[in-house]
């Protein structure tokens, strides 16, 4: 099978991370302020840390190109937050120096190439911090197309009682989840016309990530009437994938005309659609480009669907 180290080692690092982010989050005071984000930073950091050492160690030459890098944590002013990195990057690493864990976040400050990867190690901040979802998120991306993506989605349940579940898909092979907890991969799909209870929505859960009014007006336009779910992350990926929703709409907002999406956010969410059976592109139907830059600076607007919808949405956006 194709990438089966790949996929084998993405799926095994991600839950490491996974492991790290869910300590974190265990010692997040519940009344805490949205506004202090320094759990966040620690958790970013640890995952990313240890994705990037499974990484390095399995593919020496593979650039990583993640959202985080430890030059603020080196400084003297960062040493409380350093301090609790390196803390729970030494639980699942025990023999782990600072100076590793440091070098192995700055792993992930590579530059887009033939052959990369691409990690948001906690996708979904505010869903985080509010103990709602979040997922971490891998990608590897191959003359510009993704061929393995991974999602763990540590407090979304669809699989079992037991939160947390994974998502996982191959370039040709098909999209699997599986919970956490189980680790046995199953096969996925996207839904079909006939379920019409499926046939809703999935949007953000903060309003600045999309167009509210615009994609309500779609949605009518669509003949979509059924309630929206509300979720942070990729997360919303991976239900459009499992057939628990039909579309997932993040329409430019009006407020921010030149914002730009980072290819962590999508990569890994739009391969596992695609092996699902359904659909990503812009706007306008053409699929997102992952090969040029961090940023998809020719895309405007992600329309995530089961496909058979897909035509039907794009034409209701042109009208």
């Amino acid at each position: 099978m194709a990438y089966e180290q790949e996929k084998q080692v993405a799926m095994q690092a991600t839950l490491a991370a996974a492991k790290l982010c869910q300590r974190v989050r265990q010692d997040i005071p519940p009344a805490m302020e949205k506004s202090d984000k320094s759990p966040v930073t620690v958790a970013d950091y640890g995952a990313q840390s240890l994705v990037c050492k499974a990484l390095g160690e399995a593919f020496p030459n593979d650039p990583i190109v993640g959202e985080e890098d430890a030059t603020a944590l080196r400084s003297p002013e960062y040493e409380a937050s350093r301090q609790k990195v390196v803390s729970y990057v030494r639980e699942i690493e025990a023999n782990a120096s600072e100076t590793e864990i440091l070098n192995w976040i700055d792993r992930g400050n590579g530059q887009v190439a033939p052959r990369f990867w691409t990690l948001d190690p906690i996708d979904g901040t505010k869903g985080f911090l509010r103990q709602d979802q979040y997922a971490i998120a891998l990608a590897l991306i191959e003359d510009g197309e993704v061929k393995v993506g991974v999602m763990v989605c540590p407090a979304l349940s669809l699989t079992s009682d037991d939160p947390g579940t994974l998502f996982v898909a191959v370039r040709g092979e098909g999209s699997q989840m599986m919970a956490i907890t189980e680790g046995e991969l199953k096969p996925i799909r996207v839904c079909g016309v006939e379920d019409v209870s499926k046939l809703r929505v999935v949007e953000s859960v903060e309003a600045s990530h999309g167009n509210p009014e615009q994609q309500q007006k779609l949605l009518d336009a669509v003949g979509i009437t059924t309630p929206s779910l509300h979720m942070d992350s990729q997360a919303k990926y991976g239900v459009v994938a499992a057939g628990d929703a039909a579309l997932y709409l993040r329409l430019p907002s009006a407020d921010r005309p030149d914002y730009r999406e980072n290819i962590w956010d999508h990569a890994a969410g739009a391969i596992v659609v695609e092996e699902a059976g359904g659909r990503v592109s812009d706007m306008y139907g053409q699929p997102l480009d992952f090969s040029r830059d961090v940023k998809l600076r020719e895309t405007r607007g992600v329309i995530v669907s089961n496909g058979i919808i897909h035509d039907r949405v794009l034409e209701a956006l042109k009208r």
